[in-house]
């Protein structure tokens, strides 16, 4: 490597491995496995002639989405037979990440769990395109394909995303914020009584163990229902402390037990209610996040 495309490469390197990570994580919905692409990249980008790379962020999210878009195809088999529901890799954003993460709405675990459902090549297309900016042309030659498709299968996605997100309006932070602290007070105390109150009465309770731990294969629905079982395993299963730290950019749930981690839960919010509750409880999917979150 060159003496200027090193000096080069060093200067902005840093600059642009947040958008690395971020492309990465928002295709893969996997902390661990964007942290490998992160690295694939640095040692693409150390080996290469970038003299002629006028833009280098968008050749290094170029070169992340290649990457990312074959491990995807490749995920995609493996999770058509993941033990019970998938819920993506927390990711620590905020005050709390232990380096700067580009924060949106499509880091958020509803967005990756919509996105889950759209084929990798939309996946690929809204991503680089709404999310990263990227031209259409580049879009084509990370898939294979022509301009007119790339710009398809971005419209069709962000169409199929509209969809499943509904016209529901946003929720300010203010109000996530109050939410959560109430939900934990009420977890806290044993109030089943208050914990109803905040569960919208169709309010769905996914569990991610990954066939690692003991946890739902279903997913349980109904206000009442979940905050019993909520308080039923929070007895069973008593949280040595429980801290609200930010996930993907919102308020979640960080549930300490024996010296470790036991689970992250996140929200999903609608007139004032919690309308989905998502636990992850699979080890290998908070492994990462031990060391930032231990007091």
């Amino acid at each position: 490597m060159g003496g200027g495309h090193g000096e080069r490469l060093g200067a902005e390197w840093q600059e642009h491995r947040p958008a690395v990570f971020g492309v990465a994580y928002r295709l893969l919905g996997s902390v661990a496995d964007a942290e490998d692409v992160v690295q694939d990249v640095w040692l693409r980008a150390a080996a290469a002639d970038l003299g002629d790379v006028d833009d280098l962020r968008a050749w290094l999210v170029t070169v992340a989405a290649r990457r990312s878009y074959d491990i995807l195809k490749s995920a995609r088999v493996q999770r058509e037979s993941y033990f019970g529901p998938w819920l993506p890799e927390p990711l620590l954003t905020g005050p709390d990440a232990a380096e700067p993460v580009l924060v949106d709405e499509s880091v958020g675990s509803a967005m990756l769990l919509i996105m889950e459902e759209l084929s990798p090549p939309e996946r690929v297309a809204l991503v680089l395109h709404d999310v990263f900016g990227l031209e259409f042309a580049r879009i084509a030659e990370v898939l294979g394909g022509s301009v007119p498709a790339a710009r398809k299968l971005a419209s069709r996605a962000r169409h199929r995303v509209a969809e499943a997100r509904g016209s529901a309006p946003d929720v300010p932070r203010a109000e996530l914020d109050r939410l959560v602290f109430a939900f934990r007070a009420a977890y806290e105390t044993g109030d089943l009584a208050a914990l109803v109150e905040l569960m919208h009465p169709d309010a769905v309770y996914l569990t991610d163990g990954g066939g690692q731990v003991s946890a739902a294969r279903v997913p349980i629905v109904g206000g009442q229902r979940i905050a019993e079982v909520l308080l039923r395993v929070g007895r069973r299963w008593r949280a040595d402390r429980i801290d609200i730290v930010e996930i993907g950019g919102e308020p979640a749930l960080v549930l300490h037990r024996e010296g470790g981690i036991h689970s992250v839960d996140t929200f999903g919010f609608a007139d004032g209610r919690i309308v989905a509750y998502r636990r992850v409880l699979n080890p290998r999917k908070l492994a990462h996040l031990k060391a930032v979150t231990s007091e």
